[in-house]
């Protein structure tokens, strides 16, 4: 995911002289947050490249869409914004409201993992004002946390891993009259994730996962890219560290021997991938949900 400062609904509300940021931060795993406050304001988002969850924490009861101003926000409404769409807001009195922003990637592996679906083949919908109590109660849990502080800053990551996995479930639909054209077959694609979950501690290459599916390293690349949304090395990334949190949440091996377990050469390795996508080292992540 690009920083947080170039991604466009954020930069819009940067832009305003009426909107204060109050936090940010950058959760790794294609994952940021922040929150706002905002008063008698216009704002448009113009085919954002990534995706945005909204909750307003306070005010809003002024704040509708331009093409829809008999709708009206309040207090823990909801709104999701997909990557590519357009909308126009009309801000009248005060709001505070949180953003989470995830990136395609991310999307990408929800679909997978999540939904056992192809990503190409699914949308996220966007939503006005939607009430969903639990959502909300996470946004205010998320916002009540110390982003900076290490061991806040994972449940803050893992707070707004629950909100887009709910978000996945919940509001992702089939894409209509689209025709997929190249990519993996859908038994193509459960061997593969069959596969990788299996091995995730070996060391696999593009040419073993290219095999399973009978075709040549180049061509594979290209259609699992197209598939999955991103391609394998960065797949392959993902469920190892998915692994890594799953032990060092329900274990007290050693650091050395998670490592090898998720398919990392030496811990030293597996501390720098780990802290690059969580933003806080295994040990970090490991006192945090021990405590």
């Amino acid at each position: 995911m690009p920083e947080l400062q170039s991604l466009q609904v954020f930069q819009s509300l940067n832009r305003s002289p009426h909107a204060r940021l109050e936090a940010c931060a950058e959760l790794g795993d294609g994952l940021a947050a922040a929150v706002w406050s905002n008063h008698h304001d216009a704002q448009d988002y113009q085919a954002p490249s990534h995706h945005t969850l909204s909750c307003y924490i306070g005010g809003g009861t002024g704040t509708f869409r331009r093409e829809r101003p008999g709708t009206k926000g309040g207090p823990d409404k909801l709104c999701i914004l997909p990557a590519e769409h357009q909308s126009a807001w009309v801000i009248n009195g005060e709001i505070r409201l949180a953003h989470v922003y995830f990136s395609p990637e991310q999307f990408a592996l929800g679909c997978i993992t999540l939904l056992d679906r192809e990503p190409r083949a699914l949308q996220l919908r966007e939503g006005t004002f939607l009430e969903d109590a639990h959502q909300a109660r996470r946004f205010h849990q998320l916002v009540g946390l110390n982003w900076h502080e290490p061991g806040e800053r994972l449940l803050t990551s893992s707070l707004a891993h629950e909100m887009l996995s709910h978000t996945l479930l919940s509001q992702v639909g089939a894409r209509q009259g689209l025709r997929l054209k190249g990519g993996l077959a859908a038994h193509q694609r459960r061997l593969l994730v069959e596969y990788i979950d299996h091995h995730v501690e070996d060391p696999i290459s593009l040419g073993q996962l290219a095999a399973l599916c009978a075709l040549s390293e180049y061509h594979f690349a290209r259609m699992f890219r197209q598939s999955f949304g991103l391609p394998p090395h960065q797949y392959l990334l993902a469920r190892r560290l998915a692994r890594a949190q799953t032990l060092l949440r329900s274990s007290a091996l050693p650091m050395g021997e998670v490592a090898l377990l998720c398919g990392f050469s030496s811990a030293s390795h597996f501390n720098q991938r780990f802290r690059q996508a969580m933003g806080a080292t295994p040990s970090e992540y490991r006192q945090a949900f021990c405590a």
